[in-house]
């Protein structure tokens, strides 16, 4: 089987719009009304909701590679990127400080051209402390690049990327695609998400790096849909896409049999749409948040306010399991009859809802 970097008409992607048009129109009006929403909202409120999505978007692109990081460590290095915090806090996790990192210079550089150098500051940004790969480099191993699923004896290939020895050139005409495709480009692409949608496909059918292409290439996307929109957009692709891995990684895999990209470009423009649809979702759910606050701060203690701030912070999905005695003790340091008194407050003012009873019952936010 030939793969597309195989095929005589690689890179020269072709498709057609007709059966996305729909939706590439929808996702310009959700992306419109989300700025607008934003643009309206109080400094704090869009500060919030901008931080959730810059660490959402950091949590499951690492999630999508099978990477789990803790949400405190990787928010504590994004506010302290940003000068947030009064104190720097110490992030021990080098890993979230790096993915953390990569998010904050993707939005702070939108606009401007990338090369070589670089995907290689971004790639070293992931990889600073890891010594079993060559980092913020080219692949140079003779051994072949694949992307394989199965046991041993059992494996599955499903893509061989160019061998290392074309990586570089490869990339040399990745990248002049790229910055000769951005607005007011000699070959702009003006619809954000088509070129988002090939920008991802192209670099990820190239895999230049030995480890990391799927977090830079959605990086990447996520930079190409600021550029050509004009300002950073408010979404997480990752978030999307990872409520759905295996939808992800078929999509990527039928497309890199052809370069007729179109039901590639059709599953890529259902999930930005649906990314913009969640972070409207999102400043929703800040709104509430803030609200709720709001109206029982005075009714409330500490051990109450630090538990539901951690439910809060994993957003709309809700917090997994809801909360328990148990979860709350291990949160508060407190006992099990204040934890349940706690909890059944929280009830009361109806913040929360109990679900189930005796000691399995556990306790969602209501909203």
């Amino acid at each position: 089987m030939s793969y597309n970097w195989e095929l005589s008409d690689w890179p020269n992607f072709t498709f057609s719009t007709s059966k996305i048009d729909g939706k590439l129109y929808a996702f310009a009006q959700e992306t419109g009304e989300v700025n607008a929403l934003l643009t309206a909202l109080p400094d704090n409120i869009r500060q919030e909701t901008l931080l959730e999505l810059i660490l959402s978007e950091a949590i499951k692109t690492s999630a999508i590679e099978g990477e789990f990081l803790s949400r405190e460590d990787v928010m504590s290095s994004i506010k302290n990127n940003l000068g947030l915090n009064k104190t720097a806090e110490v992030v021990k996790d080098k890993k979230a400080s790096g993915i953390a990192d990569l998010m904050i210079e993707v939005r702070n550089t939108f606009d401007k051209k990338i090369d070589g150098h670089t995907l290689h500051h971004w790639h070293k940004l992931l990889f600073a402390e890891t010594l079993h790969i060559n980092v913020a480099a080219w692949r140079k191993s003779s051994e072949p690049m694949r992307i394989i699923s199965g046991g041993i004896n059992k494996e599955q290939i499903h893509f061989e990327a160019p061998p290392s020895s074309i990586v570089a050139k490869e990339m040399d005409r990745f990248l002049s695609w790229f910055n000769h495709t951005m607005p007011n480009g000699s070959k702009e692409i003006k619809d954000p998400v088509i070129r988002a949608g090939i920008a991802h496909l192209y670099f990820e059918s190239i895999h230049p790096y030995e480890d990391g292409n799927g977090r830079i290439g959605r990086a990447i996307a996520e930079k190409v849909l600021s550029q050509t929109l004009g300002r950073p957009v408010m979404l997480s692709l990752s978030n999307t896409i990872e409520r759905n891995k295996n939808a992800y990684y078929q999509a990527l895999k039928n497309a890199q049999k052809s370069n007729e990209i179109s039901k590639w470009l059709n599953y890529f423009v259902e999930t930005v749409l649906n990314a913009q649809l969640d972070a409207k979702q999102m400043i929703d759910f800040t709104l509430k948040k803030i609200k709720v606050f709001n109206s029982i701060k005075e009714k409330i203690n500490d051990r109450q306010i630090k538990v539901l701030q951690k439910m809060y912070s994993f957003g709309p999905g809700g917090f997994e399991g809801g909360m328990t005695a148990k979860k709350y003790i291990s949160i508060t340091e407190t006992s099990k009859a204040t934890a349940t008194r706690d909890l059944q407050g929280l009830e009361k003012l109806g913040v929360l809802v109990a679900v189930g009873g005796g000691r399995s019952v556990n306790y969602h936010l209501n909203y």
